[in-house]
């Protein structure tokens, strides 16, 4: 383990970043962010204070990370992913930042945009450019404006063929069943 490397041109406020953490150039993370180990905070990006981050957590650059997002570990952000953090958003009216919650392994495509308040289950994946309104079940894939249910996918992002009603299988074998939260892993 190595103390994180943080680029001489970011402006890092807080103190709570994990062993192996990467922050390159032109980011700002603000006093009261806390980010896991292994992660890697690319160019041109801001975290605000009360994010979590998790450990293994990619975030590609020109990525906004507003109050009340919580991204668990081994998530995967792509360039210019937009989360919001007010559902009634007027000029110098501040309320509490609705929360929005990233679970572990999901991947988040290029330019999606993430309303504020929902969940995106855990390896889940939106398309490039995607609107997401609404919580995303672990394993589905989405996208489109509003992103809508396509398919799902394992922890890999291959897609799921249908073996029978209710359960999903992956190029392996690996069998996974409907839930009401999405897919669960079989085995």
């Amino acid at each position: 383990m190595t103390a994180p490397k943080i680029h001489p041109h970011a402006i890092v406020e807080t103190s709570s970043i994990g062993d192996d953490t990467r922050v390159w150039a032109f980011v700002h993370i603000l006093n009261g962010a806390v980010i896991g180990s292994g992660c890697n905070i690319c160019d041109h990006c801001y975290i605000e204070y009360g994010v979590t981050i998790g450990n293994n957590v990619t975030v590609k650059c020109g990525i906004y990370i507003w109050e009340g997002v919580t991204i668990e570990d081994d998530v995967f952000l792509g360039p210019n992913v937009v989360f919001t953090n007010d559902i009634r958003p007027r000029s110098k009216q501040y309320v509490t930042s609705a929360k929005t919650l990233i679970k572990k392994g999901a991947s988040i495509g290029a330019n999606s945009t993430i309303l504020a308040g929902n969940t995106i289950g855990e390896y889940a994946m939106t398309g490039i450019g995607s609107v997401v309104t609404r919580n995303v079940p672990a394993h589905a894939l989405v996208y489109g404006n509003p992103a809508k249910h396509r398919g799902w996918v394992d922890e890999w992002g291959n897609k799921l063929t249908i073996l029978k009603p209710g359960i999903w299988v992956n190029q392996d074998g690996i069998e996974y069943a409907e839930t009401n939260d999405g897919l669960k892993r079989l085995g």
